[in-house]
């Protein structure tokens, strides 16, 4: 075990309309947040956190000003799944845009990634391999 980490804990997205985004997360995920506030709406998901926070662009550095830098393609974050191409297909129904289709990266490992309807990237796995200690 790293003495050091954890291992991972919590995704957040930032959101400039909290409410739609609680409603979409909700269908997405089918389930309801576990906190509700307006900085801040938490979802537990099979022990981990999917968490929303207001966009405010006034606690933003200046360099980072602009919209189209804070929401980055940088970082891809996978939540599990057991059916790949089902659960993209789900995600685009509910009104996200395809990024990367379903696509094998190695042996029967599957990722698979979209956009939320405020442009955060919401990938997904599937990895029979990953077991949780």
């Amino acid at each position: 075990m790293n003495k050091h980490f954890l291992g991972l804990r919590t995704c957040i997205y930032r959101m400039t309309d909290m409410q739609a985004a609680k409603a979409w997360y909700s269908k997405v995920l089918d389930l309801a947040p576990y906190f509700d506030e307006p900085f801040y709406i938490g979802f537990e998901v099979s022990g981990y956190e999917l968490g929303l926070i207001p966009f405010e662009e006034e606690n933003i550095a200046p360099k980072e000003s602009q919209r189209e830098e804070i929401f980055t393609d940088n970082v891809h974050i996978y939540w599990g799944v057991e059916d790949i191409q089902s659960s993209y297909d789900r995600l685009l129904s509910l009104g996200a845009t395809p990024f990367e289709a379903p696509n094998n990266v190695g042996g029967d490992i599957m990722v698979a990634t979209v956009k939320d309807p405020w442009g955060n990237l919401f990938g997904m796995i599937y990895n029979p391999h990953f077991k949780l200690p």
